[in-house]
């Protein structure tokens, strides 16, 4: 541990920081919810929710449609650009037309995000001031270096492998591997034992990854052997690769996850007369879409029905809206199959609750919320992460791995050592650069609005110290990782 101490308190590289002056809602997704009753969206949407019911007197020859309105609200900004049709909404409008009846809010979701054509993260950088949103790593260089701490002391609690695969998991800008590597260069044993894999989809975002991590192709004349792509930042190599399944396993493995799970498709359900109804995505008369209850059980179902399975009946009887999100229990069940096998662990840090999570999709465009059926593909959409499904998936898929957590990510970082990180850089950098730093560590840590703000309000820091949680799972041979015990 005292590398580690040194890694703290050495001399700065040159700062990486943000500027001081952004809007409020720019902390992606943070704002909009501030505790466990936070399941309740602060901004529904708009659109009618309407029971199909099948016919009682004519069974399976059609419906009888009844109008909810308990749930209207006023409606939220729209991007007022309804006169021409993007190519996203003629496919999801397509998509419904072929199926004869709607989508659920999972494949909604799924489209607007990942379509290879026209999804929101493929082809732009939707990060940072000049994106829609702006995560840890785009505040301070801080966070990415004690993300690095952790997985140095999870590499020393492995035995100091000689060759480690680290994965990261959506990796944005590349931001967070870059400044681990950077904190990390001076400990060669460390990043000499690194094999990089960036799990994305986006080529525009490879692209910038590639860029921020100064990558080079290594200089190989032999025959047959296969050119590698080398991280200039330590002499590390890097792949890239579009699903988990693709990274080579048989190597300890060290996985990242920080805010991917969010972005995952979740599908909502809603509490009705006959039980628990899907909600899903139609087409209304108007052409616009809107939301729908399923007539009957859904192939969904089997997945709420596993996760009412976990929860507890005092927790059930209170709600009348539920996320379930089959892909992070998948992907979960992954992760914790590969590190039963090759050893390691993973690190999720995310926004979310550790129990049932509620009603909380949500849309952003340029900083700002927005309606979720607004203009699809124009906004990020995401949905609170339910940490105990996390838990309960990887504890059922192998018997060789432990859970530790959730803790917050204020509690996470400040056992990591970023108070003495912060003071280490504030020795070393302009009033300029002391402003910024203050500003991102609060955000990092902080709970609120920073007390020592004097600008403007509207651009008075955030802190998500205590809305983002961090949990983590590690094979049990290791014992229980720092900063967890």
């Amino acid at each position: 541990m005292h590398q580690l101490r040194r890694l703290l308190l050495q001399p700065s590289s040159p700062l990486r920081l943000l500027s001081a002056k952004m809007p409020l809602a720019s902390l992606k997704r943070c704002s909009h919810f501030s505790s466990s009753s936070s399941s309740e969206s602060q901004i529904s949407n708009s659109h009618l929710i309407e029971h199909l019911e099948e016919n009682p007197n004519e069974p399976g020859t059609g419906t009888t449609i009844s109008v909810d309105r308990s749930g209207l609200c006023n409606p939220t900004e729209h991007s007022h650009e309804q006169n021409s049709e993007s190519e996203l909404v003629k496919h999801l409008k397509g998509i419904i037309k072929f199926r004869g009846g709607p989508i659920s809010v999972a494949e909604y979701m799924e489209e607007v995000l990942t379509n290879p054509k026209a999804g929101f993260y493929i082809n732009r950088d939707v990060f940072g001031a000049e994106g829609d949103f702006i995560t840890s790593p785009e505040v301070s260089q801080m966070f990415g270096e004690m993300v690095g701490v952790w997985a140095m002391c999870l590499w020393e609690q492995m035995g100091q492998p000689n060759k480690v695969n680290l994965v990261e998991l959506g990796p944005g800008r590349g931001t967070l591997i870059a400044d681990l590597l950077r904190g990390a260069s001076k400990f060669k044993n460390f990043t000499e034992s690194l094999n990089i894999h960036l799990v994305e989809c986006s080529p525009t975002l490879q692209k910038l990854q590639h860029h921020n991590l100064k990558c080079t192709e290594e200089d190989n004349t032999g025959e047959n052997v296969e050119k590698r792509t080398i991280s200039t930042l330590a002499g590390t190599p890097v792949s890239w690769h579009s699903a988990l399944e693709q990274v080579p396993s048989g190597l300890p493995t060290i996985i990242i996850a920080h805010e991917f799970y969010d972005a995952l498709p979740v599908h909502q359900f809603q509490r009705a007369s006959r039980g628990w109804c899907e909600k899903l995505v139609d087409v209304a008369e108007d052409s616009s879409f809107r939301f729908v209850l399923s007539p009957q059980p859904t192939p969904a179902s089997l997945f709420l029905m596993r996760r009412c399975k976990w929860a507890a009946a005092e927790e059930m009887t209170k709600l009348e809206h539920m996320e379930v999100c089959p892909k992070a229990m998948q992907l979960t069940s992954t992760i914790a199959k590969r590190i039963s096998s090759d050893g390691g662990g993973a690190l999720i840090i995310d926004y979310g609750r550790n129990g049932v999570v509620s009603d909380s999709l949500q849309a952003i465009r340029k900083h700002k919320f927005v309606d979720i059926l607004d203009n699809p593909g124009s906004a990020d959409l995401s949905a609170y992460v339910d940490f105990a499904s996390i838990q309960h998936s990887a504890e059922e898929a192998s018997e060789d791995v432990s859970v530790h957590g959730p803790i917050t990510q204020s509690q996470f970082l400040g056992s990591l050592g970023i108070n003495f990180r912060v003071e280490a850089l504030l020795q070393n950098c302009t009033e300029e650069q002391a402003e910024s730093l203050r500003t991102g560590y609060w955000r990092l840590v902080g709970d609120g609005e920073a007390p020592f703000w004097e600008g403007p309000d509207e651009q008075a820091p955030i802190g998500m110290g205590t809305r983002y949680l961090a949990m983590t799972i590690v094979n049990k041979k290791q014992g229980v990782p720092a900063p967890f015990q």
